[in-house]
């Protein structure tokens, strides 16, 4: 059974954050499907991490590719992963289900601090999958390093 970890980003925006968070999983030999809701901005992401540092690349490609099956992180607006992940990273408030959280090694919703309506959605997700039986985390950053502050 799979848990869901909650990154409250205060210090580091989501570029920063989320290839840190995806070279951990691809440590732990996992796929991964990073889940927005905007296609802009999951290709605004897209060349985020196309412009990383070369001996931090993440291998990588955008939904819709002919490749996609074999993409080892794969971003998408949609609720299938074809590429077989067992983590996914959920951004910008994409949706999460509890029965996903149930079914994959890990769930990771990052959310920005520094956005009332993102805090006000991402404490929404905390209440729902919980209520549900979920096993969750919370992480927040604001001391300048990641501290978990709650765990249910």
């Amino acid at each position: 059974m799979g848990a869901v970890y909650f990154y409250h980003l205060t210090r580091q925006p989501l570029e920063h954050t989320l290839p840190v968070l995806l070279d951990k999983a691809r440590q732990a030999g996992w796929k991964i499907a990073v889940r927005g809701t905007d296609p802009a901005r999951m290709d605004w992401l897209d060349e985020k991490l196309w412009l990383g540092p070369e001996d931090g690349f993440l291998p990588h490609g955008r939904e819709g590719g002919p490749h996609d099956a074999e993409q080892p992180i794969l971003l998408t607006t949609s609720a299938e992963a074809p590429n077989g992940a067992v983590c996914v990273m959920a951004v910008d408030g994409a949706p999460v289900e509890p029965e996903e959280v149930s079914a994959l090694e890990r769930v990771c919703i990052l959310f920005d601090g520094n956005d009332d309506m993102a805090v006000q959605h991402a404490r929404g997700q905390w209440k729902t999958l919980t209520g549900a039986g979920c096993a969750a985390q919370y992480w927040s950053e604001e001391t300048g390093r990641w501290e978990k502050k709650a765990e249910a």
